[in-house]
């Protein structure tokens, strides 16, 4: 599949780095990231493309992308992958609701999507794979599965056993009640008979009359959430990656289910040192809801006028991990603070740019603080200097950190 075209990125000058640490969902404390040889594998759950880019989405995308930047900053090469879940049932009951073939809603969507992430000049994935394109690895991964005696078949369908997998429940420190609960909620199936543990996950749906359905060695079907991401993961990153983020709403059942099954076809654990997971965002003191209609999307901002960077800055200005409100006010923020630093970095001398620079990459390179980030710039550009670097230097720093070009 196509990714998004890739902003140029300034190179900073070189200077003392200190670790890049985040937050492991997994041991609640800030683990390093530093990568294996010089490489640092990403994986970021991506869309089910049934609606447009909304707010929530562009906050945890710009939270990863800082990740991105920072290990290359820090001269690292990354390698980065997300998928594209282009067949499931959300994406189907909105294309039944609407009487649109749901890959012409699939396509449509991803193409919005794209246009969104190049005008916040997020950086693209590496490996950019719909689950359609993936059809025939996630199968095979599943006969792998089903070879090494890790399933059971219920009715044509194919589950995984959580017995199989002794370390579940480590990546989200979850008790069976709650996960049995948020199972239930996101997409699960706990109350289904005749299933082993109700916490047992899908790998194979058996077709469905009136559904797309894909041949395989499993029968005619589709996969299951879990495994599109354990395939894809694999395939493109290697048996272990660096760091599996997503929203945290993505705790359980996915990231715990993907990271399971990951393990079992790999005999490898863990599947990712560190499992990090972006706050959600409400709109306007409200839980965000499609039902509610107030998603707030990115595409509507844009067609509205709003800058990008304006967009980027109010939502970096939250940390990522926090749940926040998206206000009037926050935008309103964002606007003002991108049209000071447009101002700040045109004058001819500045405060000391060298250490503008090294008080940001010590804010994000420790968990990613874009709001202390942003405080040092808006620091910088109220205080009066005489060094002449210093405005081009803070630009390329915006630019090449915080994906804000300053023009």
């Amino acid at each position: 599949m196509r990714s998004w075209p890739a902003p140029a990125v300034p190179r900073l000058p070189d200077g003392p780095r200190p670790d890049v640490r985040v937050a492991d969902s997994s041991s609640r404390t800030l683990v390093p990231v530093p990568g294996r040889d010089g490489v640092a594998r990403l994986y970021v759950c991506g869309i089910t493309p049934y609606d447009a880019t909304h707010l929530g989405h562009a906050a945890t995308y710009l939270a990863f992308d800082t990740l991105n930047r920072v290990w290359r900053d820090a001269g690292l090469t990354v390698q980065y992958a997300q998928n594209v879940t282009d067949i499931d049932d959300p994406l189907l009951e909105r294309a039944a609701r609407d009487g649109e073939d749901w890959t012409a809603l699939a396509e449509r969507e991803t193409e919005l999507f794209r246009e969104d992430m190049t005008a916040l000049r997020v950086l693209p994935p590496d490996d950019y794979v719909g689950a359609v394109e993936a059809m025939d690895d996630i199968a095979a991964r599943v006969v792998a599965l089903r070879g090494a005696g890790l399933t059971y078949d219920l009715a044509g369908d194919v589950y995984f056993p959580v017995a199989a997998a002794p370390t579940f429940g480590d990546v989200s420190g979850l008790d069976r009640e709650q996960m049995t609960a948020l199972f239930a909620e996101r997409g699960g199936d706990p109350a289904r008979n005749g299933k082993k543990d109700p916490l047992d996950a899908l790998l194979w749906l058996a077709a469905r009359p009136g559904e797309p359905s894909w041949d395989s060695p499993l029968g005619a079907g589709r996969p299951g959430w879990h495994v599109e991401c354990a395939a894809i993961a694999i395939g493109r990153l290697g048996p272990t990656i660096d760091v599996q983020g997503g929203g945290s709403d993505l705790l359980f059942p996915h990231h715990e289910h993907s990271a399971a099954e990951a393990e079992a076809l790999t005999g490898q654990r863990p599947f990712a040192q560190a499992y990090v997971h972006a706050g959600m965002v409400g709109l306007d003191g409200e839980k965000r809801s499609k039902s509610r209609g107030n998603l707030g999307f990115v595409s509507q901002l844009r067609r509205e006028g709003v800058d990008p960077g304006a967009l980027r800055l109010a939502l970096l200005s939250a940390h990522y991990r926090s749940d926040r409100a998206w206000t009037a006010a926050a935008l309103e923020r964002g606007q003002e603070r991108l049209a000071a630093w447009v101002a700040g970095v045109a004058r001819p001398s500045g405060p000391d740019g060298a250490a503008l620079l090294a008080g940001v990459r010590a804010a994000l390179y420790e968990d990613l603080d874009t709001p202390r980030a942003l405080q040092l710039v808006d620091a910088w550009v109220a205080a009066e200097g005489d060094d002449p670097a210093a405005p081009a230097l803070v630009r390329d720093v915006v630019d090449a950190l915080l994906g804000v070009p300053l023009r």
